[in-house]
């Protein structure tokens, strides 16, 4: 009998205390949380939502954080607007391709890449940025480097009928620096400079 009732009194315990962390760890942290982080930072914790307008309402045309491919149905680019890195950008296959620079499968898509960016851009092969033949670690990077983008400025000016001069002036604005300064080098958000060239072609 005693043997009978420390147990059901360790269960007693037992179950008191996952009634209460429960509440505390998965109720009320989880709440907390939620409401500190949408009256802090609600665009950053509801994904960085890009709508045309380059804010947060509207209608999303997708993610700051997460990059998209501006390309037909085959695969092509669509030469009216910035394009990414390559890659898939599929979320649910984020990763690398585990290629190395010794690799001739990888140095045969580096210039197949290479090629295809310099007729699509009317450029010499050697002009090519070394980000628009590479895919970032994640294969999700929706940023490209400065240089890649004023190199596609001409391209888009030309198939939209824009003033060349007023295209780039979307590129400078759409440089973000280094972090703090001195972290990791500028880079423009390929899915906001579409959707300021959106703006700008309406």
């Amino acid at each position: 009998m005693t043997t009978f009732r420390s147990t059901a009194r360790q269960i007693a315990v037992a179950a008191k205390a996952l009634a209460l962390f429960t509440l505390l760890l998965g109720i009320a942290y989880p709440l907390l949380a939620t409401a500190a982080a949408q009256t802090a930072a609600g665009h950053l914790a509801n994904g960085s939502p890009v709508s045309a307008a380059g804010g947060a309402g509207g209608n999303a045309a997708g993610s700051a954080l997460l990059g998209q491919s501006f390309t037909d149905s085959s695969g092509a680019a669509l030469p009216q607007w910035f394009q990414s890195r390559p890659g898939t950008y599929d979320g649910a296959a984020s990763g690398g391709s585990n290629l190395g620079p010794s690799s001739t499968e990888l140095a045969a898509a580096l210039e197949d890449r290479r090629q295809a960016v310099a007729a699509l851009e009317s450029v010499p092969p050697e002009d090519v940025p070394a980000d628009a033949l590479t895919a970032s670690a994640s294969g999700l990077d929706p940023h490209i480097s400065p240089e890649y983008a004023y190199l596609q400025a001409a391209r888009v000016a030309r198939v939209r009928e824009l003033p060349e001069p007023a295209v780039r002036a979307l590129v400078d604005a759409a440089v973000q620096g280094r972090i703090a300064g001195f972290l990791g080098e500028p880079t423009v958000n390929v899915l906001e400079l579409n959707m300021a060239l959106q703006e700008l072609d309406t």
